[in-house]
């Protein structure tokens, strides 16, 4: 079996609601999405994220594919080893979109799952994160007003069952901790999380944590930049600290355990480069004591295919994973996702278990080449 053709597309899908951070507001998702064809006909998909730049990388990468058998993904990762270096987090996304296209032809042709080929299933199903942001509010309702953010989580948590829910924060620590608080009063049994992506000072990160204590939080994520700060944070409070932002490949991985910086790493196949890139970080966290959950941002049903069939059959990840598959306005998959009960399930057909609407890929790549690649 040999790759014979490579197709390439950048698609923009719409938000039912924005979703707001510290940082941006967003009304979309872009991604790149990818189709090998083999000579023996089968076709494998893969997804992942930075738009434009990403399938830029991979279509550098068409001649190499080409002829090449999607089983020996470990030597075109060695093939491909210095396209991180070069491209930073595009790189990584580039092989990600790659090796995901690449697992989905090996189940294709065996006829198994993802899920399967990796070790098999540890859950039936997989608990889901509702992530809490302003866009939540009904129209004339303040982000500013706490009571209103807790009684918005609250019916959303309601509609889809959550039993966890993040708060993304804002750079107001002070209205953040009274937005929580909040949430606690109203919601008493949910497990709470706070995400400020890194946009509070260390000092404030301090007193955030001290304050948020009484509310028992799973865990505070990146508060702060860095692991420095995120140590001194850690060792002032006692506060468990999770980070998708200072830790997001191998070689950070032991400088962090060394300062005692954080308690829970957010895998994400796209940033670490892929399925076999997140397997080793699950590998690295169970034998440090470190706990694992994952990322999203912003995934299409391709690749929350991907994240469901590795929460499904690692161990590792016992954190209800993060989603925001409930905000997609529509997807390029024939069969879309459902939140069920707080949960999520695995596709069973073999790879990933997905198949491709290409009429809808079509209509969303031609938004994006209208729109552009969406900030992300």
């Amino acid at each position: 079996m040999r790759i014979a053709e490579l197709d390439v597309w950048t698609v923009n899908v719409p938000y039912t609601s924005a979703f707001k951070t510290s940082f941006d507001k967003r009304v979309g998702t872009t991604r790149t999405v990818l189709r090998l064809r083999t000579d023996t006909g089968l076709v494998g998909w893969g997804e992942t994220f930075r738009g434009r730049p990403t399938a830029a990388i991979v279509e550098r990468c068409r001649d190499l594919l080409v002829g090449w058998n999607p089983c020996d993904v470990e030597r075109l990762r060695a093939r491909l080893y210095m396209t991180p270096f070069f491209y930073g987090y595009v790189g990584y996304a580039a092989l990600a979109g790659i090796e995901m296209a690449c697992h989905d032809l090996m189940g294709k042709a065996a006829g198994m799952s993802l899920t399967d080929m990796i070790g098999g299933s540890v859950r039936d199903t997989v608990a889901v994160t509702g992530v809490v942001t302003p866009g939540l509010l009904p129209p004339g309702a303040s982000a500013s007003d706490p009571r209103a953010m807790a009684e918005a989580s609250s019916e959303f948590r309601a509609r889809y069952g959550f039993s966890a829910l993040k708060l993304k924060g804002s750079s107001d620590m002070r209205r953040d901790v009274a937005t929580v608080a909040a949430m606690r009063e109203r919601m008493p049994d949910v497990r709470l999380r706070i995400d400020p992506n890194a946009v509070w000072s260390v000092t404030d990160s301090i007193a955030g944590a001290k304050a948020l204590a009484p509310f028992d939080l799973e865990y505070l994520e990146d508060p702060c930049a860095g692991l420095e700060g995120m140590a001194r944070v850690r060792q002032t409070t006692g506060m468990p600290l999770c980070t998708n932002m200072c830790v997001v490949r191998l070689e950070e991985f032991a400088p962090a355990v060394r300062l005692g910086a954080i308690d829970v790493i957010h895998g994400d196949v796209h940033k670490w480069g892929g399925i076999n890139a997140v397997r080793r970080l699950g590998a690295l966290c169970d034998a440090f004591g470190i706990g694992m959950n994952l990322h999203s941002g912003g995934e299409l049903g391709i690749s929350t295919a991907c994240h469901l069939h590795l929460a499904s059959a690692m161990p590792e990840i016992r954190h209800a994973i993060d989603t925001v598959y409930y905000l997609m306005e529509d997807d390029i998959v024939t069969t879309p996702f459902a939140i069920k009960d707080g949960a999520m399930r695995a596709p069973a057909g073999p790879g990933l278990g997905v198949e491709v609407d290409e009429d809808k890929l079509a209509h969303y790549a031609a938004l994006n080449g209208k729109q552009g690649d969406l900030v992300q």
